[in-house]
């Protein structure tokens, strides 16, 4: 059978390496990081809610293109979660909105690592695996949280009791190469949610790659 792909489209608004990275954003704040949702955002059918609505507002919302509001006991997410910014926060949130009871959530450390750029600007895995944790639990406190290392493209993506995978456009190759994985192993394939992440202000898609460069430069202009 093939695999089921749905799309939700969200829209974000437009150790010393370590110490001193963690200065520079307190010192810019990044802008925030673009503060989430200052614009809103959109999921399924043009369906808005602004920054101002709460979490349950969007958990009861009539209508999510495809999948409901809590049509899955369980999902599984992957990526760096370096920097958690805008683009993350997105991904999290509506993988939340998906789900009933049980998130799991795989975070690249070592190997997956190896290829990034300007990696030695990367936090800490245990910074990450927190801002995740932290991020999840502030949009719907009653899921249970699992994180991960990730150190294999397949990471938790494999394991049963799972019902659907949330990824981005741009990781979805990946979401379709877990489902042949897990077919191979005779494991029940995995739903695949796309979420969109639309482009920030300045046309460039949410990044960490960008605040690493821009970190690197804050750095050497010291």
């Amino acid at each position: 059978l093939p695999t089921a792909i749905h799309s939700v489209q969200v829209q974000p608004p437009s150790d010393q390496a370590h110490t001193a990275t963690s200065s520079l954003i307190s010192q810019a704040s990044l802008a925030k990081e673009t503060a989430l949702c200052s614009q809103c955002l959109r999921i399924s059918n043009h369906m808005a809610v602004t920054a101002e609505a709460s979490c349950n507002d969007m958990i009861h919302a009539s209508e999510f293109q495809h999948s409901p509001p809590n049509s899955f006991r369980a999902v599984v997410l992957g990526g760096t979660f370096d920097h958690l910014h805008d683009g993350h926060r997105c991904l999290l949130k509506a993988a939340a909105v998906l789900v009933r009871e049980l998130i799991v959530i795989g975070i690249s450390t070592g190997p997956m690592l190896a290829n990034k750029e300007i990696a030695h600007l990367i936090e800490p895995f245990e910074k990450r695996r927190k801002a995740v944790e932290d991020y999840v639990k502030s949009v719907k406190p009653e899921l249970e949280i699992r994180t991960e290392p990730l150190t294999d493209p397949y990471g938790p993506s494999l394991d049963e009791g799972l019902e659907a995978i949330v990824v981005s456009k741009e990781t979805l190759p990946g979401g379709m190469a877990v489902n042949r994985k897990r077919a191979a192993k005779g494991v029940p394939e995995l739903k695949v949610e796309v979420i969109d992440l639309l482009e920030e202000m300045h046309g460039k898609k949410l990044s960490s790659t960008i605040i690493r460069q821009r970190l690197e430069k804050q750095l050497q202009d010291t």
